[in-house]
């Protein structure tokens, strides 16, 4: 029996690595159907997740929760629900069980990003810091860690540790067109305009498609009295982005800059 079920848990997690996400459940049904299957908690959580990952919420809590009914202290299944209420907007529940997964494994540091994430989101900018500088001391090599950090840094005009933050964060991912463009916002805060420009330059690089960079590029040329090069930015914006209505808007105001009142 045992090696029936070791071979539909083997055969499930192959067919998992392949994509094929309903022949994987398929046979992590097959194993939990034996004996042994409603007991073995590694399974109840790839069940689980793998429930997450096809938009079945519903029955990916029941498998966590099966899970705590076997082990009230299993750290994974509470970070689990928490993802779920996360997910649906309930954040106090949410909260509430990231925190106990936390205090179950105080170096759950996907626990605490999450948990930080949904500080931030209510504005409690220094409960997500802590929090957030929690999940470096686990893993000061965490992108996403760094990053917010960063934003928070600069929202709150800390903007030399803003700096270091981004700084930290391109060690990590020199070409993320995000990390690029949030360490413009903060060269262009702090005075060094000729390394603003370079940052938006190189996240337009690394991504077409993100509006922002091309208006604040556009904004700095238009700030020195260089309105068609502003214009010209803009314009190759609006070539990749033809959607973004707020790039026409500026486009028109420089237009309107230079007396092309009919552009």
């Amino acid at each position: 029996m045992n090696y029936l079920f070791d071979n539909h848990i083997n055969v499930a997690r192959n067919f998992k690595e392949e994509g094929n996400k309903l022949k994987a459940l398929q046979f992590y049904k097959k194993a939990y159907n034996l004996l042994e299957g409603k007991k073995d908690i590694e399974l109840l959580l790839d069940m689980a997740l793998l429930y997450h990952e096809l938009e079945q919420l519903d029955l990916a809590e029941e498998k966590y929760r099966e899970v705590i009914e076997i082990d009230n202290e299993e750290a994974r299944a509470y970070y689990g629900l928490g993802t779920l209420y996360d997910e649906d907007g309930f954040f106090d529940e949410a909260k509430e069980y990231y925190s106990k997964a936390i205090m179950l494994n105080n170096s759950y540091d996907k626990a605490y990003f999450f948990l930080a994430n949904i500080y931030d989101e209510e504005e409690n900018k220094e409960e997500a810091i802590k929090l957030y500088k929690k999940v470096l001391e686990i893993n000061e090599n965490d992108l996403w860690a760094n990053a917010n950090l960063a934003c928070i840094m600069e929202e709150l005009n800390r903007l030399e540790e803003s700096e270091t933050y981004n700084k930290k964060a391109l060690s990590i991912n020199p070409n993320h067109y995000r990390i690029l463009f949030n360490m413009g916002v903060v060269q262009k805060r702090l005075g060094n305009i000729e390394r603003a420009e370079q940052y938006y330059r190189k996240s337009i690089e690394n991504n077409k498609n993100y509006p922002y960079s091309y208006l604040n590029l556009g904004v700095i040329y238009r700030e020195k009295g260089n309105y068609k090069k502003a214009i010209q930015i803009i314009t190759e914006g609006i070539i990749n982005n033809e959607n973004e209505g707020f790039l026409y808007y500026n486009r028109a105001c420089f237009y309107a800059l230079i007396g092309e009142k009919e552009k």
